[in-house]
């Protein structure tokens, strides 16, 4: 009985070479429980000793399959680290209440009808059941101990990992930006804005500015703020996005439109920094960009407190020009890989929603409340 609780934080799988460890220890727990419920005489004897380990074999496996299941569904319901208290408390009240009941049927069985004339009394199992309850609480305790730290040591492992994730989504914005050909084309547009709107020309200098400064700003929360450098605010993002759209749409004239409507409700909600640009960029990147065929993108709020991004899609031919290579789904790569080492320890996160059919290419991104 004692050793019994143990068994309900055994892994599902159990490694090979411990197999025979854990059969060994089985064996002996059964032979251990023959002693106490039936006495010393159970060995004296193959007949009656086979009858009672069935039996007890019987009982044990249907104690342990109840707790496994009844932990299971504590654990699934309750798996938050913030929950931890209340999982101890139902695991162990559980654990007491079915090893409460194990122990009147045991009462019964070797108490009240004697069977295989046991020697076991009640002061024996009253004994038995508070060992058996110190163990419960002694181990489940311990198991938590160990849980919270290996998820505290994985939340570090993540932090790391998502800080280099937002350093690797940096540095492809960076080479996007200062790349010579995005550069060339910049200062090709505003030599030509120069020498017919001043006024514009010193509006696009202003929001190239701002495009660079949001870059550096956010490479430099990153490393100095941690958790919090890693995730950025809504607002900032699209008051970026619309900087960097007008660098685009100054670029390209009428042949590219970008439309922004989001609730001001969800303006607090936070992403990974640089999401929108990558998306953006993607877009052009990829898709036919002229005035007859404009590149249409929308970045919206959905009534579920999500963000869509959807771009109307007319693929570029591959051999048509310098600027049309294959996609290697950096970009994308990127945002789920942030996402997903964010949803390890932010239960119950979604991850993005990636749609695309002849018409439109969507992104749905979830906000972080």
């Amino acid at each position: 009985m004692k050793k019994k609780a143990l068994f309900e934080k055994l892994p599902e799988k159990i490694p090979s070479g411990s197999a025979p460890a854990y059969i060994a220890a089985a064996l002996a727990i059964l032979l251990f429980f023959n002693y106490i419920t039936v006495g010393a005489h159970v060995f004296h004897d193959i007949g009656l000793f086979l009858k009672a380990t069935l039996l007890n074999a019987a009982l044990l496996a249907t104690l342990y399959a109840v707790q496994s299941r009844v932990a299971g569904h504590i654990t699934s319901h309750y798996s938050d680290l913030q929950q931890t208290l209340i999982r101890v408390a139902l695991s162990i009240s559980a654990y007491a209440l079915i090893s409460g009941g194990f122990v009147l049927l045991i009462a019964w069985l070797y108490i009240d009808m004697r069977l295989f004339a046991s020697t076991l009394t009640v002061h024996t199992l009253v004994i038995i059941y508070i060992v058996n309850l110190a163990a419960i609480v002694l181990i489940t305790g311990l198991w938590e101990t160990f849980d919270a730290l290996a998820r505290w040591r994985q939340h570090e492992i993540n932090t790391e990992r998502l800080m280099k994730e937002n350093v690797n989504g940096q540095l492809e914005s960076l080479k996007a930006q200062i790349s010579p050909h995005f550069l060339f084309n910049t200062l090709n547009s505003l030599s030509a804005l120069i020498g017919e709107d001043a006024e514009k020309a010193e509006e696009f200098v202003d929001e190239m500015a701002r495009v660079y400064r949001y870059l550096l700003q956010t490479n430099h929360s990153s490393v100095d703020q941690g958790d919090f450098g890693q995730l950025t605010t809504l607002k900032k993002e699209l008051s970026f996005i619309e900087s960097y759209g007008h660098l685009l749409k100054t670029r390209y004239g009428d042949g590219m439109k970008l439309y922004i409507h989001v609730e001001a409700c969800f303006m607090d909600s936070r992403i990974p920094p640089l999401t929108l640009q990558l998306l953006v960029e993607n877009a052009v990147k990829h898709n036919v960009i002229r005035a007859s065929r404009p590149l249409t993108i929308f970045i919206l709020s959905t009534v579920d407190g999500q963000l869509m991004v959807r771009n109307n899609l007319q693929k570029k031919n591959l051999t048509a020009g310098a600027e049309n290579i294959e996609s290697t789904h950096v970009g994308l790569t990127n945002i789920l890989t942030k996402y997903q080492l964010l949803s390890e320890y932010r239960q119950g996160l979604p991850q993005p929603l990636i749609e695309s059919n002849h018409e439109f290419f969507t992104v749905t991104l979830p906000l972080i409340s």
